[in-house]
């Protein structure tokens, strides 16, 4: 068994906080301390997080009702709005969120985990940013660090007193560190590490990923357009695309959020592509997370599509994240285009993975979009109802190949390797 190097806490809400911490699984031996629902947490602080996560699933969910939906949804996504980049300016003041979060912490929000916690002494490493600020208003007894979960972040990632703060960020890339600079964080404690991707799919020389961004870009380039086009650059970065001329069929894994919001394009998505899934020239995965009423509804839908006993759909759901994680790393091996909303999952471009992307929710995805599109890895999707026309278009001019290497080239893989050297003292 592994010895234990930090206490790694992520929170449990949505996927996004435990999926940036599972990558570091290895660093914790192989445990995630969940903040708002640990073994022996204070009954009041269960109950608050409780109603906290679920006024939060019904409100993302909400949205989709006309008018007073998006109304509801914009007043609650107002408190974690991210402001524009430019002009460069001071936006260290506290906020309305902080101080709330603030408020609870003073009262002792925390402060049980944070103690039991501190008798190891390892260094902590989190993924949500309430737990840093409850580790140093609490006296953590050991370093603090906190991972960042977007391409830009708001104002809540920072210390609430930054000047005087201890805690150190890996920051997924340049624009997120001067984010953090505009929000008056120290520099020395910002470390540009990138994202951390699941070792399973990267490998430490970038072996695995190449792998299978070579078979990838030979599936999703079935004219042999890119791979024309760039010839040169791939003899350099993966020689084996180039030579195969094969049509395969091409994979598409598409992935809910954690609220189960936009769960209606996975069952346009196989509606309309059906014909193709029947004559294997499309595989769909679709992902269901670890929440069953999402299976329960795929289930149903493929049903209704008359796919019950087609080999080229699969729903991938576990009801324990961190299986369910594993399970889903495991198919994107074999995935060729990821479909989501612009999440976490923004960063599974540097896997070499193109991104069609489904509309964001809220103000960081909103920014994740943007990010994506800058580094050429993602696409919008156009209207789902006619996915059957335009997404061969895009296969057949080869721009989602070139949306895979943009991501491979432009978006880094090795975050999860940098973290860990960082950990390890090492440079």
């Amino acid at each position: 068994m592994s010895i234990k190097k930090i206490n790694l806490v992520a929170a449990d809400m949505g996927y996004g906080h435990q999926r940036a911490a599972y990558p570091l699984l290895a660093l914790s031996n192989g445990e995630i301390i969940t903040v708002n629902n640990y073994k022996g947490i204070p009954e009041w602080e269960r109950e608050y997080w409780i109603k906290n996560l679920s006024s939060y699933e019904k409100i993302s969910r909400f949205k989709k009702v006309p008018l007073l939906g998006q109304l509801v949804f914009e007043v609650m996504d107002a408190f974690q709005k991210i402001q524009p980049m430019y002009p460069f300016r001071n936006l260290s003041s506290k906020t309305t969120q902080q101080k709330y979060f603030f408020k609870l912490i003073k009262k002792g929000l925390g402060k049980d985990l944070i103690d039991k916690l501190s008798l190891s002494g390892l260094p902590l490493v989190t993924t949500f940013f309430v737990v840093a600020y409850m580790a140093e208003y609490h006296n953590y007894q050991g370093e603090i660090y906190c991972v960042i979960c977007d391409a830009d972040v708001s104002r809540a990632w920072a210390p609430i007193d930054p000047k005087n703060s201890r805690t150190k960020f890996f920051a997924p890339s340049e624009k997120v560190k001067k984010r953090l600079l505009m929000y008056g964080v120290k520099q020395e404690n910002i470390i540009i590490s990138g994202f951390p991707l699941p070792p399973e799919n990267v490998g430490s020389k970038q072996e695995i990923l190449k792998k299978d961004l070579t078979r990838r870009i030979a599936a999703i380039d079935p004219q042999y357009v890119y791979r024309s086009k760039e010839e040169a650059l791939l003899k350099k970065i993966i020689p084996g695309c180039l030579g195969d001329k094969k049509n395969k069929p091409v994979t598409i894994t598409f992935a809910v959020g954690g609220a189960g919001a936009q769960k209606e394009i996975g069952a346009v998505l196989i509606q309309k592509l059906a014909n193709k899934i029947r004559d294997n020239k499309i595989t769909i995965n679709l992902v269901a997370g670890n929440r069953l009423e999402i299976a329960d509804y795929f289930k149903q839908e493929i049903k209704n599509c008359g796919l019950n006993n087609a080999k080229g759909v699969n729903i991938i759901f576990n009801k324990n994240k961190i299986e369910y994680f594993k399970t889903f790393n495991k198919c994107l091996h074999a995935t060729d285009i990821l479909w989501t909303k612009p999440s976490e999952l923004s960063f599974y471009s540097g896997l070499g993975l193109p991104i069609i992307m489904a509309s964001p929710v809220g103000s960081q995805e909103d920014f994740n979009r943007e990010w994506l599109i800058s580094i050429g890895a993602g696409i919008d999707s156009f209207d789902v109802h006619y996915v059957d026309e335009w997404l061969f278009d895009a296969l057949d001019s080869g721009r989602l190949a070139r949306a895979a290497i943009d991501g491979f080239l432009n978006a880094d893989s090795l975050g999860m390797y940098e973290i860990e050297k960082r950990i390890n003292k090492k440079k």
